[in-house]
């Protein structure tokens, strides 16, 4: 396991100790590797401030934002630690980490509901934003 996996997996980790033990979160779980989404399932992610989002599936992500609205594919290793999962990868030169943790989440700029909120990291910089599967799909309207 790398240097990166590892402290992906030690911030996996840590949310699950700061949590407050419910368990109404899809895929929650409390001892062993996370399974509440399927190693075959897309996972959708959107944030805001600055504007971003993308899929995850296969070993493969891309990354859009508005000045890049076709995105960029890139390669991605997945894995799964105590509380959720985890993609990285290389996207232009920059380290690409980003963790999928259950909970309710909101992009805070329209009415959806999303199942799952996204931390990553590009280079040094962080982004929060929301997550969602096709078979857990977010809540409230399809277009925004």
């Amino acid at each position: 396991m790398s240097l990166r996996h590892l402290s992906i997996l030690l911030g996996l980790a840590c949310m699950t100790a700061c949590s407050d033990g419910s368990a109404d979160s899809p895929g929650d779980s409390t001892t062993g590797s996370f399974d509440g989404i399927a190693a075959g399932e897309t996972v959708h992610y959107t944030g805001t401030e600055p504007f971003w989002g993308g899929a995850a599936a296969g070993g493969m992500a891309t990354y859009e934002t508005p000045d890049n609205p076709g995105g960029s594919e890139f390669a991605v290793e997945r894995f799964s630690g105590n509380n959720g999962i985890g993609f990285s990868g290389s996207l232009n030169g920059s380290s690409f980490d980003m963790t999928i943790t259950p909970g309710a989440c909101s992009d805070g700029m329209s009415d959806r509901s999303y199942p799952y909120t996204a931390t990553l990291m590009i280079g040094g910089e962080q982004r929060q934003g929301c997550a969602w599967t096709d078979s857990q799909p977010f809540s409230g309207p399809e277009a925004p």
